[in-house]
This record gives C-alpha cells, structure tokens and sequence, in this order.
C-alpha cells in the first residue's frame, strides 16, 4: 500500500498535479501538443510548458481547480476530446468551423497567421514555392495542411505536401535540405528562427485565425469556467508578463 501510494504521488508530481487532487479536488485534464512551442511543449526536464500552460495554470489557481496538461498527437485530439480522454484543450487549438462542429470554443485569445518558414540564405519567393511544386511540410491535423490540401491544383497552387507529426521537426527536414519550406503558425516560426538558422518568407494566402481553448460539446459548466478564467486573466498583469516571457508575436 505504501508503495502504490508512493508511485500515485511521484506520478502527481511529474505532471505538475498537486497532492491536493488526490483528497478530492476537481481536476481536469487538458490535452497538448508535446512539441508547439512557445504555446505548449514538454520542456528539457520532461514537464509540460508554454503560453497556454502557464495561462490554464494560473487559472485553475485563480478559481480552484487542479489542472493536468497531458501531451498528446496532435492528429487524435479533438477525437481524444470527443471521446472525454481528456477535458479541454488549450495548446494552440485554431478556431475553425469543421472544429466547431464537433466541440465548443471558449472566447479567441490570440490572432494567428500562416507563414512559410524556409532556410535563412534561401532565395525562394512565397510564389516560387506555391506555384513551382515544391516540396511543402506541414503538421498533421492543422488547419494549414487541410487549407493547403483542399487549394493544391486549384488557382495557380502546385504543390507537393509531406505530412509531419510536429511542426519543429518539418523544421529539421527544411535546414537537412529535404523539403523547401514548412507552413505554420507564425508564433512557432518565429520561436524556431530565434533557435535555428530558417527565416520567415511571408504569408501564403490562408486567412488569419484565432485561438481558443477546446471543451466537450455537453461540458457546459466547464466552458463557462474557463471562460470566466481567460476574461480575468487578460485583464490582469500577469497576462502581458506571459506575452513578455513567450513572446508569441504581435495579437
């Protein structure tokens, strides 16, 4: 029994999870992207982190919740949503209406755009890489690789996407000379420039998006919670030391 007890306490521990849930607290989990920095990732020492991280923690603190972010493939989430693994998802989740049909969003809290990443001394064009059938990378699952599937053949676009389960490691495949370019988010393209030699091309014709946290469609009490968090949460201070420390781009 002392052992089993250990191992539950050492597990709570890992996942950031207060002692306290396990007297009874409410916790939720909420599922993330291991590997979409700077909004959600798993850190050096193994722990989850990011903008959104710190932005649900601080909320479930405020309100007084326990609160267990649970890396995820990115692919599965939203299904992992419908089927009640997980609680919510704050980790970056695009507003979209296929989305939208399926879970509800809590009010935007960050406007995104879509860019090309390419390596720092490249000479490539956006239109050169939309229109010269290029090898393209883009993460699985995201609105950009289903933006950029449903356009290829279609208004000049002569593409060719290869499917990637992170965007940082479309990255990898941009500087070892694999692909031309990765399309993503502009806040991970400019956390991989501050880390990488690649640079921004520009944008590729996509609609800006916004992000919001993703709950369960019957899950009405816990949407109006982290609605309640978010509002207070912007009209804090704290709320502009998460944008200084994450730097996420302009919103």
């Amino acid at each position: 029994m002392v052992k089993k007890l250990g191992w539950i306490l050492i597990v709570a521990m890992a996942f950031g999870l207060s002692t306290t849930a396990l007297a009874g607290d409410q916790v939720y989990i909420n599922g993330i992207d291991a590997n979409f920095p700077p909004f959600a990732y798993v850190d050096k020492n193994g722990h989850p982190a990011g903008f959104d991280v710190d932005a649900v923690n601080w909320i479930a603190e405020k309100l007084g919740f326990i609160v267990k972010h649970q890396p995820m493939e990115w692919s599965g989430i939203v299904a992992s949503l419908q089927a009640k693994k997980i609680d919510f998802i704050a980790s970056g989740l695009s507003i979209t209406p296929e989305r939208a049909a399926k879970i509800n969003y809590t009010i935007p809290y960050w406007t995104i755009k879509q860019v090309l990443v390419v390596k720092k001394n490249a000479t490539f064009t956006v239109d050169y890489i939309m229109t010269g059938k290029q090898l393209v990378g883009v993460q699985s699952g995201t609105s950009e690789a289903k933006w950029l599937k449903e356009r290829i053949g279609k208004n000049g676009i002569n593409l060719e996407l290869r499917m990637y389960d992170s965007a940082p490691m479309a990255i990898e495949d941009v500087l070892n000379g694999r692909i031309a370019a990765a399309a993503m988010d502009d806040a991970p393209a400019a956390d991989a420039v501050g880390k990488k030699p690649v640079k921004i091309l520009g944008t590729f014709g996509m609609p800006s998006e916004q992000f919001g946290y993703g709950v369960n469609k019957d899950n009405k009490q816990l949407l109006a919670l982290l609605n309640k968090g978010l509002k207070m949460l912007m009209a804090d201070p704290y709320w502009n030391e998460l944008i200084a420390k994450y730097k996420p781009g302009a919103n």
